[in-house]
């Protein structure tokens, strides 16, 4: 628990002060008995309510008390609420490395199969959109609420060549932020692979407008990117920088590693390559924006966080101001001690 005013808490000093002032009563009355001359008006005086029941009420009052003086800071407390994501979007890798069989059927048809069952499990207020990436990034779905066209996306996905893991983020950024030019001139592209077509244009265009501030990496509650790869980037804009104007936009990044540990050969004309899972730069991509990493070895492990990531897109922890509860508790323990006071002596506390 947190609290918004913390320099108000110094009022629950008056909480141990009141405490001494009941006592300093409790023995005033005392003396003030102890003048009468008979032990009858000795008793009448100390009242017959002596004991634990006399003590309660002021007891209750001073609990109440507490809870208004912690309310005055304003406390807040983390709790799992509904989210509020409106947006998500898919940006799924179709480079060649995905027809490899380490994951059967193939590391596409299990990704397609896996994102399926996750569109279908998305509440009708959701939108969805669909990138795909390889040697270049597309929106081929714009986020919709009609699953039957982001289905018809995702049954639409060709295999083509290289790698560009930061095409696809920042394709997914411009999906989530239309109106936001970003700039691809700050990152480093890596070398030998083609030229990234996305990252000229973005670079050519000069934004009319001033771009908003950061925020915090994971603040944006209302989208999110679901990105999966089965390899390791080869051209276009360095993933990381791309990871960091996700994270300057407060867009979450869920990294999905797919394939197994060691990879596999793949074998064409004339030709051989071994692909391989870069672990570490998804892990990286997603702890810059505060998302998650997940590895899936197999097609049932990748349903399973495709099952998962619904899961926490749905809930999400969120930190809020609970002085309203403070105050509840407070009233309640007042109306408790004012109850039981007349209840037990007739009077109020």
């Amino acid at each position: 628990m947190s609290f918004l005013w913390p320099e108000m808490l110094w009022l629950l000093g008056l909480v141990p002060a009141s405490v001494v002032a009941y006592l300093w009563l409790l023995r005033r009355r005392r003396r003030l008995a102890l003048r009468y001359s008979g032990l009858s008006l000795v008793r009448e005086a100390l009242g017959r309510g002596a004991g634990w029941r006399r003590h309660l009420p002021p007891a209750l009052m001073l609990l109440a008390l507490a809870g208004l003086l912690v309310a005055v800071a304003r406390p807040t407390a983390r709790v799992i609420l509904p989210s509020q994501q409106r947006m998500v979007i898919l940006a799924m890798d179709v480079s060649g490395s995905m027809r490899a069989t380490d994951v059967e059927p193939n590391r596409m048809a299990a990704a397609q199969a896996a994102a399926r069952e996750f569109v279908a499990l998305q509440d009708s207020s959701t939108r969805i959109g669909v990138v795909t990436f390889a040697g270049t990034a597309l929106l081929t779905q714009p986020p919709t609420y009609n699953k039957e066209d982001v289905l018809a996306a995702i049954d639409r996905f060709n295999f083509q060549r290289a790698t560009a893991v930061g095409s696809g983020i920042l394709v997914s950024l411009q999906a989530i932020f239309p109106d936001i030019e970003f700039d691809l001139r700050g990152s480093n592209p890596r070398p030998g692979g083609e030229d990234n077509r996305l990252g000229r244009s973005l670079d050519q265009r000069n934004s009319a407008r001033k771009p908003p501030p950061p925020v915090e990496p994971g603040s944006y509650g209302s989208a999110a990117i679901i990105l999966l790869t089965d390899g390791q980037t080869t051209t276009g804009p360095n993933p990381l920088e791309a990871a960091r104007m996700a994270a300057e936009r407060g867009v979450k990044v869920y990294t999905v590693g797919v394939g197994t540990e060691h990879g596999e050969i793949l074998v064409g004309d004339g030709w051989s390559m071994r692909v391989r899972l870069d672990e570490d730069a998804l892990r990286s991509i997603a702890q810059i924006t505060g998302g998650e990493y997940f590895y899936a070895g197999s097609a049932p492990d990748l349903k399973k966080i495709y099952q998962g990531l619904h899961s926490k897109l749905a809930l999400e922890t969120r930190e809020i101001e609970v002085t309203a509860l403070f105050a509840a508790a407070a009233a309640a323990l007042m109306l408790l001690a004012a109850g039981l006071s007349v209840f037990w002596f007739h009077r109020v506390v």
